[in-house]
């Protein structure tokens, strides 16, 4: 076994020499760790998988101490493809060719840093086994569009190439019947209308998008008003000509009418909560969720050209909260 301060390709333990003192903690274990970079031990440090003499260490720019043993617990790798999971789908269609399901809400489409597995891609593998294989790249097979992980909602998957071709063809070209139900705050003017901005990453926040000035991709969002609760919140129909990044979320933000319960663009309390009255105001400002539906989904069924349309009513929590507001019977 090599000595604690020799470099290694493992973990550790890795003892800091004088010469280490003062040195950065990641430019340190990155000096021990040649075949990692210093962004991903970073990144390993701040979720808490470095220890200094036993006892864990989450600040990169921590000063090494000569003397002290570092170590660094690797996590386990990931598979390259993702591996099938029997998770429960709502499946509204399925043929040779395709699937169409109602995603619920908190459902991540696939893979991604921090959702390893658990995804709808891990449960269509298991779904549908051998034959959604290689369809549209390893990773991603069978996704042809995708719903933020707190959207709820109708989605198509292929199964063939030729579906995926064609179906993605079609998103593409917007050449498909694609209404989404959004809860916003406020009472948007005019009652029916569109609303067009380039979407880009929001220059003071990157994990968020905003409209911008420049940079961005062009973006337009019809809308139309199906029920209003006096000036406090409104129940609209969306559809989008565009298909951008939180385009409907950040649309209707740019507006002063963020979506009820969003929280990555609604980060105070609305002022148009005051325009509504007890309980329907707490049920409002307390749903924990972006309060948006892919209600339908319409399209030509990429073998045979026939048209197909699939809606899916809003899932229970939803549905519970606008029958609070008086939008629809309560769920049973």
């Amino acid at each position: 076994m090599a000595p604690p301060d020799a470099p290694s390709y493992g973990s550790g333990p890795f003892r800091a020499t004088e010469a280490d003192g003062g040195e950065r903690l990641d430019r340190f274990l990155a000096s021990r760790l040649s075949e990692m970079s210093r962004s991903r031990l970073k990144a390993l440090i701040e979720a808490g998988t470095v220890t200094c003499d036993g006892a864990v260490i989450r600040l990169p720019s921590a000063a090494v101490r000569p003397g002290a043993i570092y170590t660094v617990a690797l996590p386990p790798a990931i598979p390259a493809a993702p591996q099938g999971q029997a998770l429960d789908l709502t499946v509204l269609y399925e043929d040779s060719d395709l699937i169409v399901i109602d995603k619920p809400a908190g459902l991540v489409v696939h893979p991604a840093p921090g959702n390893p597995d658990g995804t709808l891609v891990n449960a269509l593998i298991a779904h549908c086994g051998d034959s959604l294989a290689g369809i549209g790249g390893e990773r991603r097979p069978g996704i042809v569009h995708r719903l933020d992980k707190d959207t709820s909602g109708v989605m198509v998957a292929a199964k063939t190439e030729l579906a995926l071709n064609a179906l993605s063809a079609a998103f593409a070209a917007r050449d498909l019947d694609r209404e989404y139900l959004a809860l916003c705050w406020g009472a948007p003017q005019p009652a029916e209308g569109e609303i067009e901005g380039p979407i880009g990453r929001d220059p003071r926040d990157r994990k968020r998008m905003a409209v911008v000035a420049r940079g961005g991709k062009p973006a337009l969002t019809y809308y139309r008003t199906l029920r209003r609760f006096g000036l406090g919140a409104t129940l609209l129909a969306c559809r989008l000509a565009t298909g951008r990044t939180h385009q409907i979320r950040v649309h209707l933000a740019s507006r002063g009418h963020p979506l009820v319960g969003d929280p990555v663009y609604l980060r105070r309390r609305p002022a148009a909560a005051s325009q509504m009255q007890q309980p329907q105001r707490d049920f409002l400002l307390d749903f924990p969720r972006q309060a948006l539906h892919a209600a339908t989904l319409g399209f030509a069924h990429p073998r045979s050209g026939a048209k197909l349309r699939f809606e899916a009513a809003p899932p229970a929590d939803l549905a519970t909260l606008l029958s609070h507001l008086g939008a629809i019977t309560p769920p049973t």
